[in-house]
Formats: structure tokens, C-alpha cells, sequence
């Protein structure tokens, strides 16, 4: 059952927090954000504090406590004494709780929704779709969970081996601040599913949902301490990864964090599964559907301000059609509508902090330098004067730019839009390679044994042909190359959570040769 401080949270949201100062001011915002053995902790007034700002505005929602290394401490082990528990029920009763949880955020969609939306500046409509893809990844799991197994290996003279699949133990999860909850769900479902118990360090910038996922857990049936959130920022994330209790680290973020990551945890030998980075080429031809292209462009750059690791920022365009598909790009791209996150018509919410602003600004400004042309947008903007201390940009199309710019070699992570020429399919296969990233990519033709054929050349984890930036729950996600390592949603990503024991049966006398 909910804590009585969840029970307020819940009734809170109910009410469909239609006032924003409502909803800044409900128990979920206000309340502890360190979730500990099944329950909100209010640590020590001493500790460290950060405000938490609504990015729309300006606004400090709360002062948020950050977790100590005695508080990392007391989640991995509240988490490691749960977890003995938890393996031991069968593959079927840990489904069944993750299915209840799956509903309970289904039936309280708009309110988490909106939780996630004060987090992350996104507008609402994006938030509600986010909250539908976390409900079907924990259900997805909750399904798959009484599968997991290992296989019978018949040998020689009616002997036999067999294989069992088991947890691997505490996972710890470090999650990023452009989708919060979907990322706690996509790690910490698969996790739950195999038996591990999880600790969770949300952004710095975005932890208020990964708490609610706590109290649905609980709601659900999740044993106390199967699931835990420790607030903070680098420094909690750094003792997550070198905790002895620690069997693995599930983590999304920059390249450059991850590969610290991957170095802490090498000292400790632990598991590790790394959503990093990327710079993903979208290769539209000239016997494409023109206008579906231009959609499948929009949604490669502009989804959640930019701000997504998988976006196809380096838009190739062959030569036949750039006039025409840049003049019906530029001509929707104004259309978007920027403006109050809450608001179901705008397309267009707030970036997630001044620092993220200014690093789009930047690289809008260098891209000038360097000698390419801005169609549109590339400016900050104040839709209404309640929003003047939030931070808006306009989204931006970029003309003329070549391979060795800044902005079309660099994650930029904002509504930035990077347009390339190109002359024949080898060239731009060659160029969409030429890059230390590896995450993504689309293809967008009318001819499928070509997009079969480029698809099959390009170096990356996930491909998409006539679409872009979709997450079907049971297509593994990852990357190649410095993108990353492992795999995310699907059936395969439960070998990133379990392990594997070999065992030999002989049905024979023993012939030892001495």
C-alpha cells in the first residue's frame, strides 16, 4: 500500500492540477525526493541542497536534498537484503506485480504526466505518450518475466546439460534528464523482471518522477527496497558505480560520463549497459514520398526540443530534391508553435536549462562562422511575458553546412537541424559513416531493396526506413562504436540483466584417466 505521503500525492494529482502553482505546490513536488526502502526519506537538513527549477519559467519548485555516501549506502543495501526475496519468487508473481504497476500508471496517466512535464519543460503531449511507453515497457516485462529460463542440452551416452538464467543481483541505474521516467521503466522493468533489485539516480534536473514509479511499484506489490532513488548529481552517480554491493550499472547519458563510468566499474569487474551518445545520419533520396520526408525530418530533430540522443541531426538530402524539400521543410518548421508546455496545441516546450541554451546559441553562432546558412529559428524567444525567465528556442534549420563543421560532428542535444548535400547512394553511406558515433539512423526511399542495402551498410544499432525516432518496446535499442554498449527493450535485454550457470549432469560411471 501507499504511504500516507503518497496517498496525498496521488490525491493531489487527481485533481488534474490545472492551476500550475497547484501543482507545484502538490506533496510530490514538495515532499522527500530520496525513496528508500518503500518509502519518501527526509535526510538530515544538513545535507547538501540544489533547487529544482521548472524550465518554462525560471521557477524554484523546491530545494531538493542530495543523497550522502551514507545514503547511497543505505539504498544498494536496503536493496541488496530485498533482493534474495524477490529472485526467489517465481518469474510469474514478479510479472504479475509489474503488470499491476503497469495499470496503476495507465489509470493515473495524466497526473504523472504532468509531473513529468513540470520536470522537464516538455509540452504535455509528449509527456502523455512518454507515460503510455513506460506503462507498456513494465508491462511488456511483467509478460516476459515467467519466460526467462535457460535451455536442456542433450549430450553424448544419455548425458545432459542444462542452463539456468539468474539475476544478477543490485543493479544500479543512472538515468538522464530528457526522458526521466521512461528511463527509470526501461531499466529498472527488465531488472525487476529477472530477479535484481534496483537503485535509481535520476538527473539532478528532472528527479521528481522516478519517485512517483516508487510509490507504484509499492502500490503494486513490489516488496520494500526492490526499488530505491537516491537524488544527486556526478558525485552519487560515481559511488553507485564503485559500491561492493553493486552488480551492475545501467546508464544513459554523454560519452564522456559514460566512459568514466565504464572505467569505475571496470575496478569492481561490474556488468554494464551503456545508452550513450549520438550523431545519426537521415539519408532522404530523390524517389522518396516528399512530404512524409519532411515529417520524418521534423521528428528526427525537433521531438523534446532536440534534446534526444537517437535524432537524426545530420539531415543528407540528394541533390535532385533540396530546393523543393527545403522550401516545404523551412514553411512547416515556422509553423511550430512555441509556448506554454501545458498547453496541448504548442509543439515546442522549454529547453531543459540556461546551460543547454546557451550551448545550442553557441553552436548556432560557430555553424555562421563556419559558413552555413540558417533558413529558420536558431534564436531564443519569449512566447509570453509570464515565460520570461524560462528558456525557449526557436527551432532552426541549417543550409550549406559540410562534413567538418562543429555542428554536424558534434551531439549538439537542442532543435538544431544540420542540412547536407549529397550526389549518389556510396557517397553518403561513406560520409554517413565518418563519425565516432553509432546510435541511429533512417533511410527514407521509395525503392525498399535499396533501403534494405544502405541500411545493412550503415554502422548502427537501431535503423529506421521511412520513419523515424520510434520505440517499439520489444525492439532491443543500442548502439555501435562509442554509442554504446548492450542493449534496451526487447527480449534482448535480458541477458544484459541476468547470468548464466552451466550445469553437467553424467549418467555414467566416472572414467577418470589416473
Amino acid at each position: 500500500m501507499l504511504s500516507r505521503s503518497g496517498h496525498r500525492v496521488l490525491m493531489t494529482l487527481q485533481r488534474k492540477c490545472s492551476n500550475l502553482s497547484q501543482l507545484m505546490k502538490c506533496p510530490a513536488v514538495t515532499e522527500p525526493l530520496n525513496f528508500l526502502a518503500g518509502r519518501r526519506i527526509a535526510l538530515d537538513t544538513s545535507r547538501d541542497q540544489i533547487p529544482l527549477q521548472y524550465p518554462a519559467t525560471g521557477e524554484v519548485l523546491c530545494s531538493m536534498q542530495l543523497a550522502s555516501k551514507m545514503d547511497v549506502d543505505r539504498a544498494v543495501t536496503a536493496a541488496k537484503d530485498a533482493q534474495v526475496g524477490w529472485a526467489r519468487m517465481s518469474g510469474f508473481h514478479r510479472g504479475q506485480v509489474l503488470k499491476r504497476a503497469a495499470d496503476i500508471i495507465r489509470s493515473r496517466l495524466e497526473e504523472i504526466a504532468r509531473l513529468e512535464t513540470l520536470d522537464t519543460g516538455k509540452p504535455i503531449w509528449e509527456a502523455r505518450l512518454d507515460m503510455q511507453s513506460c506503462a507498456d515497457t513494465i508491462e511488456y516485462y511483467g509478460g516476459l518475466a515467467a519466460s526467462i529460463a535457460g535451455e536442456f542440452l542433450p549430450l553424448s551416452d544419455g548425458c545432459y546439460a542444462y542452463t539456468i538464467r539468474e539475476a544478477l543481483g543490485v543493479v544500479g541505474g543512472i538515468g538522464a534528464w530528457n526522458y526521466p521516467l521512461q528511463m527509470a521503466s526501461w531499466k529498472s522493468a527488465p531488472a525487476l523482471a529477472c530477479g535484481n533489485s534496483f537503485v535509481f539516480k535520476p538527473s539532478e534536473l528532472t528527479p521528481l518522477t522516478a519517485v512517483v514509479l516508487g510509490e507504484v511499484y509499492k502500490e503494486a506489490g513490489l516488496p520494500d527496497g526492490c526499488y530505491n532513488v537516491v537524488q544527486g548529481g556526478g558525485e552519487v552517480g560515481q559511488l553507485l558505480c564503485s559500491h561492493d554491493l553493486v552488480d551492475k550499472i545501467s546508464f544513459t547519458g554523454s560519452v564522456p560520463v559514460g566512459s568514466k563510468i565504464m572505467e569505475a566499474c571496470a575496478k569492481g569487474v561490474k556488468h554494464v549497459t551503456l545508452e550513450l551518445g549520438g550523431k545519426s545520419p537521415l539519408i532522404i533520396f530523390d524517389d522518396c514520398h516528399l512530404d512524409n520526408a519532411v515529417s520524418g525530418a521534423m521528428m528526427a530533430n525537433f521531438l523534446t526540443q532536440g534534446q534526444v540522443c537517437s535524432n537524426g541531426t545530420r539531415v543528407f538530402i540528394q541533390k535532385k530534391i533540396i530546393t523543393e524539400f527545403l522550401e516545404k521543410l523551412v514553411k512547416r518548421t515556422k509553423r511550430m508553435k512555441i509556448g506554454d508546455p501545458f498547453n496541448d496545441n504548442t509543439t515546442v516546450g522549454a529547453t531543459i536549462s540556461r546551460q543547454q541554451a546557451d550551448k545550442v546559441l553557441r553552436y548556432v553562432n560557430l555553424a555562421k562562422q563556419e559558413g552555413a546558412e540558417v533558413l529558420c529559428g536558431g534564436q531564443e524567444v519569449t512566447p509570453e511575458e509570464r515565460f520570461k525567465g524560462g528558456q525557449f528556442m526557436s527551432p532552426c534549420v541549417l543550409s550549406r553546412c559540410h562534413d567538418d563543421m562543429a555542428v554536424v560532428k558534434d551531439e549538439v542535444f537542442g532543435s538544431l537541424m544540420s542540412v547536407l548535400q549529397f550526389d549518389c547512394e556510396d557517397e553518403v553511406v561513406a560520409r554517413a559513416n565518418n563519425t565516432e558515433f553509432g546510435l541511429a539512423g533512417g533511410v527514407f526511399t521509395k525503392d525498399l531493396g535499396r533501403a534494405h542495402r544502405v541500411t545493412s551498410h550503415l554502422k548502427a544499432g537501431s535503423l529506421y526506413v521511412n520513419n523515424y525516432n520510434m520505440y517499439p518496446v520489444g525492439v532491443p535499442f543500442g548502439g555501435y562504436k562509442k554509442s554504446g554498449i548492450g542493449r534496451e527493450n526487447g527480449p534482448d535485454a535480458i541477458q544484459y540483466y541476468t547470468q548464466v550457470k552451466s550445469v553437467y549432469v553424467e549418467m555414467n560411471d566416472v572414467k577418470a584417466p589416473f
